[in-house]
């Protein structure tokens, strides 16, 4: 029986060395949908897509997708946009994260 060392996973998308940055495994630019998901109320709709707007000024509205919870309380908005960076997708998600409307991004 050969016995191996004991050697960490590799992960995918980490490099070799602590001080590189991670790569991605994403590539940019592409286009990246967005869920977000809060309680249906007025003006909801329109804070996403100004926020999607924000960070892709090419954002098309017209691209975003809804659904209702099955009670009709809550809604469910994909956004995709063009994503060119992880440090845009970093802050989208954490705008979205943070507004008052949006309970759920993923």
């Amino acid at each position: 029986m050969n016995a191996t060392p004991d050697t960490p996973p590799k992960i995918i998308g980490a490099t070799d060395t602590a001080s590189s940055v991670q790569e991605s495994l994403i590539e940019y630019p592409s286009q990246f949908p967005i869920k977000v998901m809060g309680e249906k109320v007025d003006g909801m709709v329109a804070a996403i897509t100004a926020i999607a707007h924000k960070f892709d000024p090419n954002f098309d509205a017209s691209t975003i997708e809804l659904r209702e919870s099955k009670g009709g309380k809550y809604l469910g908005v994909t956004v995709t946009v063009t994503a060119t960076s992880r440090e845009q997708l970093d802050e989208l998600y954490r705008t979205l994260s943070t507004h008052p409307m949006v309970k759920v991004v993923l």
